[in-house]
């Protein structure tokens, strides 16, 4: 059996200090967990709300941005687990009018749940615009004049948040639930996360971190994401409407733990072990779905990632030390989050300095490298 190297521990969490106090970060939160267990959090620097800037706590909630990928995922492994839903199904026959007045290409109408999932649906720049967040049949009628930007399966694109609308719209097809609800009763409280929100609630908004451009911002990668797009997520009405592709919030530990649900999934556990092993299988093709930017495979299972065994583990924001089954989904501005069912480790980091630099990847490395070497 293995365990915690404390010595390890505290060296990460000094270099996580370290980040705040050389002023790269306002706030950062680092939280480990191991064998079904939180190892350990810590919280350092400041936190921003409205004009107020306070000492960060545990309690600090931070925006996750694409790390919430993984949640919304998750939660369709539970309507696949149920038999809810089909990952050949076409989403034409989920979502009435999908796609249908956008024109274009006309193979819109073969895009699988499976694709979606993959980010191989070839819809990365569809729009929704943030004042539709909160009005689902303002986002229907969005939906209906979409079009594709390539044919299904001929490439991977990174799709920010368009296809994660998608998949929310699913689980409220299939569930007849809003989907923000329905993953709050059926997975979120079932694995105890009460720190982790997918659509931040009044009553919460004050916990939040506002989020702070460390430097001049550039545009997010993927086309229907801009610079103002991130601080959107810095009003109540935002964080409310839980955008599926990057909108929850959560405390390191929960990110932590969330993990640990999949790694080392308890025995009443809301999902099954096939469920798990099924989300957690890569899908994507090593010779046609490469990163653009990179040109590696990208590896991707049913919204998340995996370290895989061709060497690339940092590249796919592992570090080096995560086994090739590690898996999980970082998010914008540096944030990590992914479990190692070899180990038993899974980590969370959240910060609300938003960068978007060279320096975001050496610190990913380092902090998956030094979270790795925690376990002995």
């Amino acid at each position: 059996m293995t365990s915690i190297n404390q010595d390890k521990l505290g060296e990460l969490f000094d270099y996580v200090e370290g980040i705040v106090s050389d002023e790269k970060v306002p706030a950062a939160q680092i939280a480990i967990g191991h064998d079904g267990k939180l190892a350990g959090m810590r919280t350092f620097g400041k936190a921003h709300n409205g004009t107020s800037v306070e000492p960060a706590s545990d309690d600090t909630l931070f925006c996750m941005f694409s790390a919430t990928k993984a949640i919304v995922g998750v939660g369709v492994w539970k309507l696949l687990d149920e038999g809810l839903l089909d990952l050949d199904e076409r989403v034409v026959d989920i979502i009435p009018g999908w796609c249908a007045e956008g024109g274009g290409d006309a193979s819109y109408v073969d895009v699988t749940v499976r694709q979606v999932m993959l980010h191989t649906g070839g819809f990365p720049f569809a729009p929704m615009n943030p004042r539709l967040w909160e009005d689902r049949d303002a986002r229907l009628r969005r939906m209906m004049g979409w079009r594709l930007n390539w044919t299904p399966d001929s490439q991977f694109e990174y799709h920010a948040t368009s296809a994660h609308w998608v998949l929310a719209e699913i689980i409220q097809q299939k569930t007849g639930e809003d989907f923000r609800d329905w993953l709050r009763a059926n997975l979120l409280d079932p694995m105890g996360l009460d720190n982790l929100y997918v659509g931040l609630p009044n009553e919460e908004h004050d916990r939040a971190a506002g989020i702070v451009y460390t430097e001049e911002p550039l545009p997010v990668a993927g086309g229907e994401v801009f610079p103002q797009t991130i601080l959107h997520f810095n009003l109540a009405s935002q964080r409310r409407a839980g955008c599926p592709g990057g909108g929850a919030f959560a405390n390191a530990a929960d990110v932590a733990m969330f993990y640990q649900g999949l790694v080392k999934p308890a025995d009443d556990s809301p999902l099954s072990a096939n469920a798990i092993e099924l989300g957690t299988t890569v899908g994507t093709n090593p010779d046609r779905h490469v990163d653009l930017l990179s040109g590696i495979h990208v590896n991707r299972a049913l919204t998340v990632v995996l370290a895989g065994d061709d060497g690339l583990t940092a590249e796919r924001g592992f570090g080096r030390g995560a086994s090739p089954r590690a898996f999980g989904h970082a998010g914008a501005g540096g944030q990590i989050a992914w479990g190692d069912p070899e180990t038993g480790l899974s980590v969370g980091f959240l910060t609300n300095g938003f960068q978007q630099d060279e320096r975001i990847q050496e610190r990913t490395s380092a902090i998956g490298t030094m979270a790795a070497a925690c376990v002995e």
